[in-house]
């Protein structure tokens, strides 16, 4: 068995001392932020966690992600239920006007409704409870011990800010995307290139709790949508709380100063039909100000060189430290805990032959996870592009394709990414007339969407398969039959008109 230090004790980070732990390795969690535990899921919504910013905005726990849960940990899926998440069944939650028999898959597509904080408060609790794991908390990792006398340095501990050493069979850094991994190799002359994008957006998202005697609205699961110059989201958590997320360009001064005041956001999402009914004053009641993020990438990094070669042997990364996606396409937990579960069982099966095990993992990274970081520039790419040409022309539309459907059969979240083979208006079109309505009325459609969003299937799966290709242009070939959709919400001007 191994000695494994992990670098960061956010999701990522826990995820390794999950798998690995429950596989008998021992392992050893460094956190910067001095976090005690909290008592329970609402206290821990309170967590001071300075080095994970984003805790309290909007997070989506995919089907992928419950899925592995289930069928890897299920004590963590009911440690998550005792602590007040619930599933969404995305199937049992169709349009009533789509037939609900179940087919075969159809138990996979379900997802979890849970806060950031309660998740990883959880997982956490579970982690080091059990003995799986140590934690170390209230320190950072200063630098990394790095053995060179081989022809391929070889990672073999940590040094922490107070100077204490901690020897390492396998260093894992899950530091988030602040994680300077590159820098902290290259003072050992060790390169790690990457690749980044900024996705050019900024985020603010608020929490609410429903009032007593009060329900969600009809709606199910997460819904949202592109308005062009604003991108809006709802996400139900735990113990019945929601969050809604908003997200605009990032040179939009305008609009930015608007949404960082709080009654200002509340009258916004007041504003969009789709999120209106769950911020009723009589329905639900704020817990939070506007959470503001920005410096959002899309970033990877190369561990092997151009001829398969590993860079540094002994140390792996995880998560945003590995890989980062644009956050909106809500992505990063789920993949986070599926790399950290492709760690484990690199590990598990190579042991520690160093060069064998990177070469594995990074192998298995490259077909679970680079896959999405891709889709995310090109969709990122495609939507900077059409916003741009509409904004060129002067025009400023209510409602886009750049959505994708949640479980209601409303627009919600990123779409997958299109053939590389259509224009992008050509492509945005066949979005919005026949993706979109096929998603309505064709359950066949539906399902493969819901399954590519939820990480189940490639993320050109719609473009590859010929049926569903089929189907989806049928219905593109009746769009001048079909009456107009209605807007998903105001223009630009006209939102700025009822929040001055």
């Amino acid at each position: 068995m191994a000695r494994i230090v992990v670098v960061g004790a956010g999701i990522g980070g826990l995820g390794v001392g999950l798998c690995a732990g429950t596989a008998g390795h021992e392992v050893v969690l460094v956190e910067r932020d001095r976090t005690p535990p909290p008592s329970d899921a609402h206290g821990a919504f309170g967590w001071d966690r300075r080095g994970a910013p984003q805790v309290r905005h909007s997070h989506a726990f995919l089907a992928r992600l419950r899925n592995l849960l289930r069928d890897r940990h299920p004590e963590v899926l009911r440690a998550l239920f005792d602590a007040g998440a619930t599933e969404m069944d995305f199937i049992a939650s169709l349009p009533d006007t789509m037939d609900r028999t179940r087919r075969d898959g159809d138990e996979d597509l379900v997802a979890l409704a849970c806060r950031r904080t309660t998740f990883e408060w959880v997982l956490r609790r579970l982690v080091l409870d059990s003995g799986d794991a140590m934690l170390q908390h209230g320190v950072g990792v200063r630098d990394v011990v790095v053995d060179r006398s081989g022809p391929i340095p070889l990672v073999t501990g940590v040094q922490l800010e107070d100077n204490t050493t901690l020897e390492a069979d396998v260093v894992v850094v899950a530091g988030g995307r602040r994680s300077d991994l590159p820098g902290l190799l290259g003072r050992h002359g060790i390169e790690v290139p990457e690749a980044a994008e900024d996705t050019g957006i900024v985020y603010y998202s608020r929490f609410f709790t429903l009032r007593d005697g009060a329900e969600f609205p009809p709606q199910v699961g997460p819904i949202g949508g592109d308005l062009d110059h604003l991108k809006f989201g709802v996400f139900p958590g735990d113990n019945r709380t929601f969050s809604v997320t908003l997200a605009i360009r990032k040179d939009d001064a305008v609009m930015r100063q608007h949404l960082t005041d709080p009654g200002t956001f509340l009258r916004a999402a007041a504003a969009i039909p789709a999120t209106a009914p769950y911020v009723e004053e009589e329905r639900s009641e704020p817990i939070t100000d506007v959470e503001v993020m920005a410096g959002l990438l899309n970033r990877r990094r190369w561990f092997l060189d151009e001829d398969g070669t590993p860079r540094v042997l002994g140390l792996h990364a995880v998560g945003d430290a590995h890989t980062c996606t644009n956050p909106l396409y809500g992505r990063g937990c789920s993949l986070a805990m599926v790399q950290a579960q492709l760690c484990a069982d690199a590990l598990e099966a190579h042991g520690l032959d160093h060069d064998a095990r990177a070469r594995a993992y990074e192998a298995a990274c490259d077909a679970e996870v680079l896959p999405w970081y891709r889709a995310a520039v090109s969709q990122d790419r495609l939507t900077r592009r059409l916003s741009a040409s509409r904004r060129s022309n002067g025009t400023n539309g209510s409602g886009s394709s750049n959505g994708s459907l949640g479980s209601n059969g409303r627009e919600a979240g990123a779409a997958p990414s299109a053939n590389p083979f259509l224009s992008p208006e050509l492509a945005r079109d066949v979005l919005r007339d026949g993706l979109f309505p096929a998603l309505r009325v064709d359950p066949v459609v539906l399902r493969a969407f819901l399954r590519m969003m939820n990480l189940l299937t490639p993320p050109d799966s719609l473009v590859t398969d010929g049926d569903l290709v089929t189907r989806i242009m049928k219905v593109y070939a009746e769009r001048e039959s079909r009456p107009a959709e209605p807007p998903l919400g105001p223009g630009r001007e006209e939102l700025l008109a009822t929040l001055a």
